[in-house]
């Protein structure tokens, strides 16, 4: 059994956050069972230790919000223009392998893919880091590059080193 020592407290902290909303009402009785509660069940039910392996890069971050927000706009109106023509609008599946094969990575990439207007992240194969990314109304090797130019974005922002180094090598990590 573990100690006091070996408990997340973030986690009782949250467990006693949602403690005191089932009761719906913040009084002294409720946030000390709540503390109570959580402490019993990180002790009885531990859970293993989580490293996300997630570092904030500052200059990193600014140039993936800036980047990320212009891409967001012009994706947007790129695709209102697309719907609003008469013309037939090409649409593609596109098989992605992306350098970095982090869970994190491959989550904040897919996440950032599909936040894009005209885009939507059909799988993520694990195995070999491959988003399947549905595109419309752009060239494929054009989607290709924006989906790697997003990977890049996202591991300069919070990537661990090695990731960051795979990346200027070329390579997967």
């Amino acid at each position: 059994m573990r100690t006091l020592r070996g408990i997340e407290w973030p986690l009782v902290g949250w467990l006693v956050v949602v403690w005191v909303l089932l009761w719906g009402s913040i009084t002294a009785a409720n946030v000390v069972t709540g503390l109570v509660v959580a402490v019993v069940l990180c002790l009885v039910f531990p859970l293993p230790p989580l490293s996300l392996g997630l570092r904030i890069h500052p200059v990193g971050l600014v140039r993936f919000a800036a980047l990320f927000l212009a891409d967001l706009t012009l994706s947007g109106l790129r695709t209102a223009w697309q719907t609003l023509t008469p013309a037939p609008l090409p649409c593609a599946v596109l098989a992605v392998p992306l350098r970095c094969s982090g869970d994190l990575m491959l989550t904040a990439t897919a996440i950032a893919v599909s936040a894009v207007p005209g885009s939507a992240v059909l799988e993520v194969q694990r195995s070999t880091a491959t988003l399947f990314v549905h595109v419309m109304g752009s060239d494929t090797e054009e989607a290709r590059d924006g989906v790697r130019r997003l990977e890049e974005l996202v591991v300069r922002a919070f990537g661990t080193r090695a990731e960051i180094a795979a990346l200027d090598e070329g390579g997967t990590s």
